[in-house]
C-alpha cells in the first residue's frame, strides 16, 4: 500500500450564526455547499496518499462546524439543552457516508419554545444531507437507559460536547464511566457476549471471503472494543495510558495503530467508491478498490486483488489476536482471586481452564518451551486456551528475531507434537492463531490472510489449512464415524497419521508464486521433512502426497470410473494400499476444508466408489484388465439375482435385456440394472416415455431414469426440465438400446447438493418429465435466470478441447458458471445433430468444468468441420462478453 504524501486541506472557515433566526434559504444551501466542497477537496487528496485519519478527523471538525452553526441558529445560547456526539462522531471517526449520531440532551420539562427549536434543528439536518442518528432526552432517562444498554453505556463514556449547556453535559458525562451504572467486570462480560454474537453473525472468522470491516472479526468493531475497554478499566483509550496501565504493550500499541490505518484507509475508499455508507467488502468492489489503493497484478498467482486482500486479512488477524489478548487480560485483572492454581511442571501453570507460564521460564532462551507449551495445551484436559500472561510472553518471543527454532532439540519437540496426530491438531491450530507456525515454517507466513480470488476457495491458505487439519482430527472421532465412516476406519489403520498432518499443512503452501503449488509445495515439504530428520521412507511419503493432493479428486470427478482402464491407471500412479488410504483420508479433507458447500453424497460416494475399485485392483497379482465378456456375464449374474424376488420370470428379463447393449452392463451396477429392468417391465404403454426416479441412488445421488423412443432434441429436453426443476446434473449416461430407444440416467442433487427426499417433488419432476417428452415436438428451453451477485465478478475464458477417448469424440468444456448452462450446452448440441453419449458435470465456485462423450448423428466421431462448427456455436451460446476470449480459445487449440 502505498505511503501518504499529501496533506489534508485545511479546515475551510465558516461565518458566524445569528442566534434564533434559523437555517433558512440561502445559508442552508451554504451550509450544504461548505460540506460538499469540502468533502470533494477531501476526497482529492485521499487519492492523492493523504493520510485517511487525518482526513477522517478533518471531515469530523468539518461537520462539527456544521452543526454548531445550525445549533446556534436554531437554539441560540441555552442552559436547557446540550448536543453531544456519541458513537464514531464522539470518537472523531465520519467517513464519508457515516451516520452522524447525535444525543440532545435537555433539561427535565424543557420548555414549548425549546422544544420547537429543537424539533426545526433536527429537521434541518436532513435539509443539509446529514444523517443523524439522534436521541433527544432527559439527564434521568440517559442514566436509566445506560444502565440498562451496554451499547447505550458505550456510546456515553467517549462522548463529547458540541454546543450548548456545558453543565448540563457535564452531570451526564464528567462521572463516566461509572461504576454505579456498570461495574469493569459486568460491563466486560456484557461486551464479550456482544462481540461473540457479532462474530457469529457475520461468519466467526476474520477470512470470510466478502468480510464485514466494520462488525466482522477482526473489523473496526473489535479494534473499537480495546478502546472503550481502555476507557473503563484504565480510565483512557490512549494507547500510552494504556501501556503504562499494563493492557497493552508497546508492540501491541504499534501493531493495532498500523492495523488502524489499513482498515481506515480502506473504509474510506469503500464508501467513496459505493457512494453510501458499505460496509462490506463485497466481490463488487474489491478489484477497484485494490487498483484504487496502488495494488497491481505481479501475474496470475499474485493479482493484485489477492495482495489487496491479504494485506486486508493481516490487519484484521491482528487486530483480533490483540483483541483476544486483550479480553483475556482484563479477565484476569478482573477477577476475583483465585485458588485454582495447580503447577505442571517446568514452569508451567494451569489457572483454572487456562495454561500460563511462571516468569523462570523464559522463550527467548529455550525457544523448545515454546513447542512444548502448544504441546501441554493439547493433551491437558478441559483447557480453553492460553492466559494473557502466556500469550504476550509468546509474542515477545517471536519478535525477537534471533530466536533459533532450528536448534535439535526443538524440532524434536516439534516432530514428537506432529507425531501424536489428530491429538496434536488443536495445538497446531492455536501455533497457527497465534503465529508460531508462521516462524516455524516460513512459506505458511508467506499464505497467511493469501486469499485466491474466485468462489471456488471460501477461506484464506491459512485458514483453509487448519480447516484440513482439523477434519482429519475429526475422521478420529465419534463424530467422523458417523460422518464419515470410511475416513473413520482408515484413520484407525494408517501407520503415522503425522505424515497425514504434515501433507495437510503442505499440500497448498506454494498458492501465490506462480507456477505449479504442488511441485513447489513438495519442494517445501521434502525440506521441512529433512529439517525434522524423518526418515528418506517417510519424507517421500510426505512428498508425494503433497504432489499429488488434487489426483483423487479429478481423477474421480472429471473421468469414468465404471471403466477399469481408469482405475488401473490411478491404481499405477498410487502403487500401493498404505499410500491410497493416506491419499483418500487428505482428499476427503481437502474437500471439506475447501468450502462448506462443497462435500456432498455424490462426492462421498464417488471418492469411496474409487477406492474401493482401486483397492481391488490393487489386490489384482496380474494387473491385467478384466474381460469384457467377464465383466457382462458377472453383471448379468447379479442382477439377475437381485430381481428374482421382484417376481419377474427369465422369459420376460430375457426379452428386456435383449434390447440392453453390452455397454449398459459395462457401465451400470447390477442394482442399476435390476431397477431398470422392473421398471420397463412394470410399464404398460410402450409408446410412451418411460420415466422413473430413485431418490437415493447408488452414488449417492437421485436417479432419473428415461426409457424412450430416441428423438431429435431428447438430452436437450431432459435437461431443460431438470433445469426448470433447479435440479444439477452432475453426471449422465446416455446409452443407445438395440432398438430405437435410448437408456438414459441423470445423477442430479437439488440446489442445496442433497438428493430429492421428498416424495412429492419427485412425482413432480416425474411428471413434468412426462409432459414434456410426450409432445410432438421436443421443444422445452431452459429457464432464464439472472446471474447472482457474485458470479457477475468473475470471468473463466472459455476453454474448448477435442480428444478421441474409446472410439467417441470427447469434448472438455471450461468455462463460467452460469444457472441453466448445461441445458443450454444441450440445446447447442441438439442445433448441429450432435449426440451425447456420456456427461460429467463439474462445478468448482464460478468455475464449470464439463466433459462430454460425443458423435454424429450416425454415431461416427465429429471430423475436424464438425469440431469447429459446434466449438463456434457454443462460443456463441455462453455469451462470450470479452473479445479477447475467442483470440485465446483459438489459439489454445
Amino acid at each position: 500500500m502505498s505511503q501518504p504524501a499529501t496533506r489534508v486541506p485545511p479546515l475551510p472557515r465558516l461565518a458566524r450564526p445569528v442566534p434564533r433566526v434559523g437555517v433558512v434559504g440561502p445559508a442552508r444551501l451554504a451550509l450544504r455547499q461548505y460540506l460538499d466542497d469540502y468533502d470533494r477537496d477531501l476526497a482529492g487528496a485521499f487519492r492523492d496518499d493523504a493520510d485517511a485519519q487525518e482526513i477522517v478527523v478533518n471531515r469530523t471538525a468539518a461537520v462539527e462546524r456544521v452543526l454548531a452553526y445550525a445549533w446556534h441558529s436554531w437554539i441560540g445560547d441555552t442552559v436547557d439543552a446540550s448536543l453531544i456526539a456519541v458513537g464514531g462522531f464522539g470518537r472523531r471517526e465520519l467517513f464519508p457516508h457515516s451516520d452522524v449520531d447525535l444525543l440532545i440532551l435537555t433539561v427535565a420539562s424543557p420548555e414549548p419554545r425549546l422544544i420547537r427549536a429543537v424539533e426545526a434543528f433536527c429537521a434541518c439536518l436532513w435539509d443539509l444531507r446529514i444523517k443523524p442518528g439522534l436521541a433527544v432526552r432527559d439527564l434521568a432517562g440517559c442514566r436509566q437507559l445506560a444502565a440498562q444498554d451496554a451499547s447505550v453505556y458505550t456510546n456515553l463514556i467517549e462522548a463529547r460536547l458540541l454546543a450548548g449547556s456545558q453543565v448540563l453535559a457535564e452531570r451526564l458525562l464528567a462521572p463516566l464511566p461509572d461504576e454505579t451504572l456498570w461495574t469493569p467486570a459486568r460491563f466486560l462480560a456484557a461486551k464479550q457476549a456482544e462481540q461473540a454474537v457479532r462474530h457469529q453473525r457475520f461468519g466467526d472468522t476474520a477470512y470470510n471471503l466478502e468480510p464485514q470491516l466494520k462488525e466482522g472479526p477482526g473489523g473496526l468493531r473489535d479494534l473499537q472494543l480495546v478502546g472503550w475497554l481502555g476507557r473503563v478499566v484504565a480510565g483512557s483509550a490512549d494507547p500510552v495510558v494504556m501501556v503504562e496501565a499494563g493492557l497493552l504493550d508497546a508492540s501491541e500499541s504499534d501493531a493495532l495503530a498500523t492495523a488502524r490505518a489499513t482498515l481506515f484507509r480502506i473504509r474510506y475508499a469503500l464508501h467513496l467508491l459505493a457512494g453510501r455508507a458499505e460496509e462490506r467488502l463485497l466481490f463488487d468492489y474489491q478489484r477497484e478498490l485494490a487498483r484504487t489503493l496502488g495494488y497491481r497484478d505481479e501475474h496470475a498467482d499474485n493479482l493484485g486483488v489477492e495482495q489487496f486482500m491479504q494485506d486486508y486479512y493481516r490487519a484484521a488477524r491482528r487486530i483480533a489476536g490483540t483483541n483476544e489478548e486483550l479480553l483475556a487480560r482484563c479477565a484476569e485483572m478482573l477477577a476475583a482471586p483465585t485458588a485454582d492454581v495447580r503447577s505442571l511442571g517446568n514452569g508451567y501453570l494451569r489457572i483454572g481452564d487456562r495454561l500460563d507460564v511462571d516468569d523462570s521460564l523464559r522463550f527467548a532462551d529455550q525457544p523448545r518451551a515454546l513447542i512444548e507449551l502448544y504441546a501441554l495445551f493439547a493433551s491437558e484436559t478441559g483447557l480453553r486456551g492460553l492466559r494473557a500472561h502466556a500469550l504476550r510472553q509468546v509474542r515477545m518471543a517471536l519478535a525477537d528475531v534471533d530466536l533459533d527454532f532450528d536448534r535439535p532439540e526443538v524440532l524434536e519437540s516439534l516432530r514428537s507434537l506432529i507425531e501424536r496426530g489428530a491429538p496434536a491438531v488443536d495445538a497446531l491450530v492455536a501455533m497457527a492463531r497465534h503465529g508460531v507456525l508462521g516462524r516455524l515454517i516460513p512459506g505458511f507466513a508467506k499464505v497467511t490472510g493469501r486469499m485466491q480470488y474466485d468462489l471456488f476457495h471460501a477461506y484464506t491458505v491459512d485458514e483453509h489449512t487448519m480447516r484440513v487439519l482439523r477434519f482429519i482430527a475429526r475422521f478420529a472421532t465419534e463424530g467422523g464415524a458417523r460422518d464419515f465412516p470410511l475416513a473413520h476406519s482408515l484413520y484407525g489403520r494408517i501407520p503415522e497419521p503425522g505424515l497425514l498432518l504434515l501433507a495437510g499443512l503442505f499440500h497448498d503452501i506454494a498458492k501465490g508464486r506462480g507456477g505449479d503449488h504442488s511441485v513447489l509445495g513438495e519442494e517445501d515439504a521434502t525440506l521441512f521433512c529433512a529439517r525434522l530428520g524423518l526418515r528418506p521412507a517417510a519424507t517421500d511419503q510426505v512428498a508425494w502426497l503433497v504432489r499429488n493432493h488434487l489426483l483423487m479428486s479429478v481423477t474421480a470427478q472429471r473421468q469414468d470410473i465404471t471403466d477399469p482402464a481408469v482405475i488401473h491407471r490411478f491404481a499405477a500412479e498410487v502403487d500401493d494400499w498404505e499410500r491410497l488410504d493416506y491419499l483418500y483420508l487428505l482428499t476427503v479433507a481437502d474437500i471439506n476444508g475447501t468450502s462448506p458447500r462443497l462435500w456432498n453424497t455424490w462426492r462421498d460416494r464417488l471418492l469411496s466408489d474409487l477406492y474401493t475399485a482401486t483397492r481391488y485392483a490393487l489386490r489384482e497379482e496380474s494387473g491385467e484388465l478384466p474381460k469384457a465378456g467377464e465383466r457382462v456375464a458377472e453383471t448379468r449374474i447379479r442382477a439377475q439375482t437381485i430381481l428374482q424376488p421382484k417376481g419377474l420370470d427369465e422369459r420376460t428379463i430375457a426379452r428386456i435385456w435383449a434390447d440392453f447393449p453390452e455397454e449398459s452392463f459395462l457401465r451400470y451396477r447390477p442394482e442399476q440394472i435390476a431397477w431398470q429392468t422392473a421398471a420397463i417391465a412394470a410399464h404398460a404403454d410402450a409408446g410412451e416415455a418411460l420415466v422413473r426416479i430413485n431418490p437415493m441412488g447408488v452414488r449417492g445421488t437421485t436417479e432419473v431414469f428415461v426409457y424412450s423412443v430416441d428423438r431429435d432434441g431428447l438430452f436437450a429436453t431432459i435437461t431443460a426440465v431438470l433445469d426448470r426443476a433447479q435440479l444439477n446434473v452432475v453426471e449422465a449416461r446416455v446409452i443407445s438400446a438395440r432398438s430405437s430407444r435410448v437408456l438414459d440416467t441423470f445423477f442430479v442433487l437439488d440446489a442445496a447438493g442433497k438428493p430429492l427426499h421428498d416424495p412429492v417433488r419427485v412425482s413432480e419432476v416425474e411428471e413434468a418429465l412426462r409432459s414434456a417428452l410426450g409432445r410432438a415436438l421436443l421443444d422445452a428451453k431452459p429457464a432464464r435466470r439472472a446471474l447472482s451477485r457474485a458470479l457477475r465478478h468473475f470471468h473463466v475464458v472459455p476453454r474448448i478441447v477435442f480428444s478421441i477417448v474409446d472410439d467417441r469424440t470427447r469434448l472438455g468444456l471450461v468455462c463460467t458458471d452460469r444457472p441453466g448452462l448445461l441445458a443450454s450446452v444441450a440445446q447447442t448440441f441438439r442445433s448441429l445433430g450432435v449426440r451425447v453419449h456420456d456427461a460429467r458435470i463439474a462445478t468448482f465456485g464460478e468455475r464449470v468444468e464439463d466433459f462430454f462423450r460425443i458423435s454424429d448423428e450416425n454415431d461416427q466421431l465429429l471430423d475436424e468441420g464438425r469440431q469447429e462448427a459446434l466449438r463456434t456455436a457454443l462460443l456463441e451460446q455462453l455469451d462470450i462478453r470479452h473479445p479477447e476470449s475467442r483470440k485465446v480459445m483459438h489459439a489454445s487449440h
